[in-house]
């Protein structure tokens, strides 16, 4: 998500906004090829926001679903991003383990470490007291499954989800594009 939106959604909520009635809405959407998105706006007027996704969804070939349709293909987990500063595997992944995490990944520069969204804040803790350092932590709306598409397909996707993103109001895009 954009530095940019997270500002503007901050200024929307604060009294330099002049917001006075801020409101938090999940848009279920069809994209091409039958990919499930949902995008989360945070919006003073939901009439102009859903006028501008609409706007969107007729340029790049998407639908809003009906409420439920897409939603129940995602599941909501918390994600640590942890880096290695020197550590030994081996004993960071015994301190992921112990701090108490659903699940871990291994990748490149560190790991992703998998929570149940209430036990997001409580693991981060016990993993900075282990002496590992957090990257980011973050709720996320996880695909259960994702979907692969051709490349040209997926490139359509692909422009769908940044101009969603792009929007004022959006907050957050989430799909189950592989």
């Amino acid at each position: 998500m954009p530095n940019e939106n997270i500002k503007r959604a901050i200024a929307k909520g604060s009294s330099a906004g002049g917001a006075d009635n801020i409101e938090t809405e999940t848009y279920e959407i069809y994209g091409p090829g039958g990919i499930a998105i949902l995008a989360v706006a945070i919006t003073d007027n939901k009439n102009r926001t859903l006028g501008e996704i609409k706007g969107v969804l007729n340029k790049y070939a998407g639908k809003l679903a009906t409420t439920g349709s897409v939603s129940y293909l995602f599941e909501r987990r918390g994600i640590i991003n942890i880096g290695l500063r020197n550590q030994n595997p081996d004993d960071v992944e015994m301190k992921i383990i112990e701090s108490g995490a659903d699940d871990y990944e291994k990748m490149e520069s560190g790991y992703l470490v998998y929570t149940d969204p209430a036990e997001i804040k409580a693991v981060s803790e016990k993993l900075e007291e282990s002496g590992i350092k957090i990257m980011t932590s973050e709720l996320i709306m996880e695909p259960k499954e994702t979907v692969e598409l051709p490349e040209e397909e997926s490139a359509r996707v692909v422009k769908l989800l940044e101009a969603l993103g792009d929007l004022d109001d959006i907050s957050e895009v989430n799909s189950n594009l592989g």
